[in-house]
Parts: C-alpha cells; sequence; structure tokens
C-alpha cells in the first residue's frame, strides 16, 4: 500500500474546517485557551486544525497540545510549530500537568480507541481513559476550566431490543472478558465527571459520540471502518469480518468536532448529549458496500484472527438519539454518502471523482 498522508490544504478538507466553525456565537471562544490530549488522534487533529483555521480569522486563541512525542507528532501538527498560539506538551496523560499551564477549557481525548488496542492492552486502555479524565478534571478544578469530556455510545453496552440510545438508556454489557475495558473505564470516568462536580463543584460538559471516521483518521486504526477505508485507497478489496449486520451510528469527524464546540458554547453544565448523524446510521456490510462502490471493487468475507476477535464489540444495534443535541441548535451537515466521498477523495489526495460517484452521492448511496 502506498503511503497515505492528509493533505490538509485540499479543497474538501480547507471547507470541513470552514464548516465547522459556523456555529452561533462562536466568537465567545474568542481569546480562550485550550488544553487538548489525544492532538495527533482522528478528532484531536481536526480540532485543532479547526482552532488554528480560526486563529487566521483573529480568534486568538491558545493551543495546548498533550501528546507522547513531537517527533512523531510532527507529522500530524508540525505546520504550527512556529505558531505562537500552539504549544505542545510532550507528556503521557496518565501523569498530572504541569502546574504553571492555566487554560479556559480542556478536553481530554487520549483514549485507545480500536479493537486491537482493547485486545492487546487493556490495562493500558482503562489506566489512559480513568487517570486521562482524572488529571483533567483536577487541573480543571485548579484552574477554574470547563471539560468537555468526550465520551462513547460504547457506555450504553448492547441494546435489549431495536432501541436508539437515549442519554438515560442503559444496555446490556458483558463484564466477564477484557473487551469491556473500554465500555467500562468510560462509563467511569462519566462517574468521575459527575463526582467532581458535586465534590469540587467542576464544570463539565459530555459529548457521547458515536462511531467517528474521516479523513484524519490514523493509519494504525484497526476499527472495520478505518480498514474498510484503507482497502478502498488501496484499490483492494474490501474484507468484511462478519456477515456486516451490525447496525450503528456513524458520524464524519467534521461533523464531530463541530458538535463539540456546539456543546462547548450551548450545552448545560452536567449534561450528556448524544453527537451522531442520523443519515449516517448504517449497516456495517453497507459501509463496506460504499467504499467497495468507490474503489470499483468487491466485498470478500474473511475469519478474523484470535487476536481481532478478542477486540471487537458483541454489540449488533447500537443507534444514538440525537434529540437533545439538535434542541440545542446543532444540525449535522454531513450524509454517508457525501461524507464517505470526501473522506476518501481527500485521503488520496485526488479532485476528480470516481466513476458514477456524483450520482451517488447525490442519492446518498455511495
Amino acid at each position: 500500500m502506498a503511503e497515505i498522508k492528509l493533505n490538509k490544504r485540499h479543497p474538501l478538507y480547507q471547507e470541513d474546517l470552514t464548516r465547522i466553525l459556523e456555529i452561533p456565537e462562536l466568537e465567545k471562544i474568542k481569546k480562550m485557551s485550550f488544553l487538548i490530549t489525544g492532538a495527533t488522534g482522528m478528532i484531536g487533529t481536526c480540532l485543532i486544525d479547526a482552532l488554528m483555521c480560526y486563529n487566521h480569522q483573529g480568534a486568538d486563541i491558545q493551543i495546548y497540545a498533550v501528546g507522547r512525542n513531537w517527533e512523531k507528532a510532527k507529522s500530524r501538527l508540525g505546520e504550527y510549530e512556529e505558531d505562537a498560539h500552539f504549544h505542545f506538551i510532550e507528556q503521557d496523560v496518565r501523569q498530572p500537568f504541569p502546574q504553571d499551564i492555566k487554560v479556559d477549557v480542556i478536553i481530554p481525548l487520549a483514549s485507545n480507541t480500536h479493537p486491537l488496542a482493547y485486545s492487546q492492552f487493556p490495562i493500558e486502555t482503562i489506566d489512559i481513559n480513568v487517570k486521562g479524565a482524572e488529571y483533567a478534571l483536577a487541573k480543571a478544578v485548579e484552574c477554574d476550566a470547563t471539560v468537555l469530556y468526550p465520551s462513547s455510545v460504547e457506555v450504553y453496552g448492547n441494546a435489549r431490543d431495536q432501541d436508539a440510545f437515549t442519554e438515560d438508556y442503559t444496555g446490556q454489557l458483558n463484564l466477564q472478558n477484557a473487551r469491556s475495558c473500554y465500555p467500562e473505564s468510560k462509563r467511569l470516568s462519566e462517574a468521575l465527571c459527575y463526582s467532581y462536580m458535586a465534590e469540587c463543584g467542576a464544570k463539565v460538559k459530555i459529548a457521547r459520540l458515536s462511531r467517528v471516521f474521516g479523513p484524519t483518521m490514523l493509519i494504525s486504526d484497526s476499527k472495520a471502518s478505518s480498514q474498510f477505508i484503507l482497502k478502498a485507497l488501496a484499490g483492494e478489496d474490501i474484507i468484511l469480518k462478519s456477515k456486516g449486520e451490525q447496525f450503528f451510528s456513524y458520524t464524519y469527524v467534521a461533523d464531530v468536532v463541530r458538535s463539540m464546540l456546539f456543546i462547548l458554547l450551548h450545552g448545560e453544565y452536567g449534561k450528556a448529549y448524544n453527537v451522531s448523524n442520523p443519515d449516517c446510521n448504517v449497516k456495517l456490510m453497507d459501509f463496506a458496500s460504499a467504499c467497495g462502490r468507490w474503489a470499483g471493487k468487491d466485498v470478500v468475507f474473511d475469519l478474523p484472527s484470535d487476536v481481532e476477535q478478542k477486540g471487537y464489540s458483541v454489540a449488533m444495534h447500537a443507534v444514538l438519539d440525537n434529540a437533545l443535541l439538535q434542541s440545542i441548535g446543532c444540525h449535522l451537515l454531513f450524509p454517508f454518502g457525501e461524507a464517505i466521498h470526501r473522506t476518501l477523495v481527500i485521503l488520496a489526495d485526488k479532485e476528480d471523482l470516481p466513476p458514477n460517484a456524483e450520482a451517488m452521492i447525490n442519492h446518498n448511496i455511495l
């Protein structure tokens, strides 16, 4: 597979950043300072790019990006190295933050968020989620910052029937395997948020994210949707390691970042908001088929390895109800066909559409 690298100057990606910033009263974050962990991840990179784009319009936002290794981070954020608004903090999120840093907003995005990590490093997965949340909350109390906590659809477990998850829903979880490391540590992290609010007066808003995809994905991402995208970009058949009957909510990364900023500005403290796009509620088979159609390739079935199987979610129906998000005025922008198209065209660094793509986008079936 040829090297795949995000071209941030691609017109579609630049348009994504512009549309992220189309939020009422966005000017309220001008001159604020943000502490963002997981800065080089899919969401972190897009969020920082959007904030820096706003800085180019005179927003004067200070960004403290946290990651383990600056040399590796340069491939994602290196263009900001000399910018006075950007500061990279090289540290593990399982350690307290430097005392001299004072910020207005903390967004702890650092997390193991793909199946191989759950399978191979379940202890680390728990540790990063829980300690990352704890130190973010402690720093927020110290400097009177707001925490925007990025939680996950996985806190709901598996639906009891064909229910859509509202924010007060409780589904079924199997705790008798290491795969529970991710949903249970996300649940505990939310409990920490509410505990810090009750005991320490912390200011917290929670965004419960659906499964996310988009052009800022990491090439090492082992999620099924990411693997479909990589196969399409390589011009190879799309490999589906199940029947593909899983019905999930997905959201394009630009919509996720825009929704998070919307919650930051217009959400209530102490509330959780589901972040999903009803137009991106699809079966896994449909996601695979969309990538295959774009590449002109087939979907083929294969058996997962033992390591892969241990990391897979057993959920078959995980759909988020986003009515509460819509009630604060946030309406998502990118339907499934367009979101898949943008992801693949940006990462392929192409401007021309593949054969029949325009018709498929117009009918939202790409």
